[in-house]
């Protein structure tokens, strides 16, 4: 907590002791107050009680530690790909995957003066990433920064007005930043997709009446065609995949891992077939969730 920039350190310490007194309303996030999960927090759940974090990890940590009911964490943007390391969190943390909701991103530049010119801004790579041409034609210098609402307060406590952030319109509220310019980024469908992190998993059977997705990794068998055959009993099984990445697991560079997410759920028994044939191909696969889709793919 105290690595957040002191104007947003009162903040913090409000909303920390409110999420104490009913831990089960609390949804950690990572980022100062006003940032982009933070609004996802509020979109998602109204009445929950939003508790802010420094870190993904610390995001998780809450959960499991009991000081949150749940985490909302993002991990694609439609704009710069992946966001957070999904991948490694999640295998290491024991927590479950159990919902998922869609944010349109639109980003504001705020400063302590409207006037400018601007040397800088500061934000969060993925907010600068997706706002680059909007910087480059004014000829302002992107500097990166943890998370974007914590920018805004950086900017805030700086008390140079040559500097700007890239930010949510709300941190320009909570930070007494004046907004230069609104919807700065460089594209109007700008979406960032976050996941819900909880200790239990939610039961297939209770979600036969929703379209679902399951969300998990394997690791393939290091010989010829492995992936190829692994992915076979989906083609053969007319199950969807709507994502796969790979990643490396550790510094070997021997062991492929790959996440994924597939339309369907545990019990459907084309699913259970494809799972099944997977299984086969792979070293392991570790399931990760079932849940309801937010948003329909295809």
């Amino acid at each position: 907590m105290e690595s957040f920039p002191a104007p947003a350190l009162a903040m913090v310490e409000k909303m920390r002791a409110a999420a104490a007194e009913q831990p089960e309303r609390a949804i950690a996030f990572q980022g100062a107050p006003g940032a982009n999960s933070h609004r996802a927090v509020v979109e998602w759940a109204p009445e929950a009680l939003p508790l802010p974090c420094f870190s993904f990890a610390g995001a998780i940590e809450a959960v499991k530690s009991g000081e949150a009911g749940c985490a909302m964490i993002p991990i694609e943007n439609s704009q710069a790909g992946r966001v957070a390391d999904i991948h490694f969190l999640l295998p290491e943390s024991g927590l479950s995957i159990v919902g998922e909701h869609f944010l349109a991103i639109h980003h504001a530049l705020m400063a302590l003066d409207k006037e400018g010119p601007f040397e800088a801004a500061y934000s969060h790579p993925h907010a600068l990433s997706q706002s680059r041409a909007y910087l480059q034609e004014r000829g302002i210098v992107p500097m990166s920064h943890i998370d974007t609402a914590g920018s805004a307060a950086y900017v805030a406590e700086s008390g140079n007005d040559k500097i700007a952030a890239i930010a949510p319109a709300l941190a320009a509220d909570l930070y007494g930043l004046k907004i230069v310019e609104e919807n700065v980024e460089d594209s109007a469908d700008n979406t960032t997709r976050f996941v819900i992190l909880a200790k239990e998993a939610l039961d297939p059977a209770t979600l036969t009446d929703q379209e679902t997705m399951t969300t998990f990794v394997f690791e393939v068998k290091n010989i010829p065609a492995a992936l190829y055959k692994a992915m076979g009993g989906f083609a053969t099984n007319g199950v969807n995949m709507t994502k796969l990445e790979s990643y490396q697991k550790g510094a070997s560079f021997a062991a492929t891992m790959f996440y994924a997410d597939i339309i369907g759920a545990p019990g459907d028994p084309a699913v259970d077939r494809a799972m099944e044939e997977l299984a086969f191909h792979c070293k392991g696969v570790t399931q990760f969730g079932t849940y309801p889709l937010a948003r329909k793919r295809g």
